[in-house]
């Protein structure tokens, strides 16, 4: 059996003793040297606490932020909902035939209007498109173009295919509209 096999080997008093021997005993400091490491400590930690206090203060700002968000755009996914119905209403106001009761397109429409205040109460706003406007990428979607005219040049909305809706700065739906651009 060789060394290797019976694992490491103890060591021997006189290892020990002259490892112990050159262990350095720690040094007294002077009350100058205590005091500068003591100051060198304290601006540390003085770092560390103010350091700590912004992480804090950001992440308070940033939960209020968030939380005003929520209550903010909290209805969003509800009234985008709630445009789509307020679309078959209109479908439903349109292929009505002319032949129909009074009253039940009264009462169709007045169902349509209640559905929209309460849509603009939730903080929702029609995107106001025209024809012969600019169109804007970011609150229009082009679902088909056409080739400029004089009539109607380059860039602009010719027809609105369906209106857009906004909850105070992001876009719940785009207007959906036809626009002039080359083919």
């Amino acid at each position: 059996m060789s060394d290797e096999d019976e694992g490491p080997m103890e060591p021997t008093e006189d290892v020990i003793a002259k490892q112990v021997d050159e262990i350095e005993e720690p040094k007294e400091l002077t009350l100058e040297e205590q005091l500068a490491e003591a100051l060198v400590a304290t601006e540390t930690a003085e770092k560390e606490i103010s350091y700590r206090d912004a992480d804090i203060a950001n992440m308070r700002k940033r939960h209020t932020q968030e939380r005003l968000d929520l209550i903010r755009y909290g209805s969003q996914n509800l009234s985008r909902r709630l445009i789509d119905l307020l679309d078959d209403f209109d479908r439903a106001v349109t292929a009505m035939p002319d032949n129909t009761d009074d009253s039940i397109m009264e009462g169709i429409t007045m169902m349509r209007n209640n559905l929209e205040k309460a849509i603009l109460a939730d903080g929702a706003k029609k995107i106001d498109v025209t024809e012969g406007q600019k169109f804007d990428p970011k609150k229009m979607e082009a679902i088909t173009t056409i080739p400029p005219s004089e009539e109607h040049p380059l860039g602009v909305v010719v027809q609105i295919l369906e209106n857009g809706w906004m909850m105070h700065d992001r876009v719940l739906r785009p207007a959906r509209v036809v626009v002039t651009a080359v083919e």
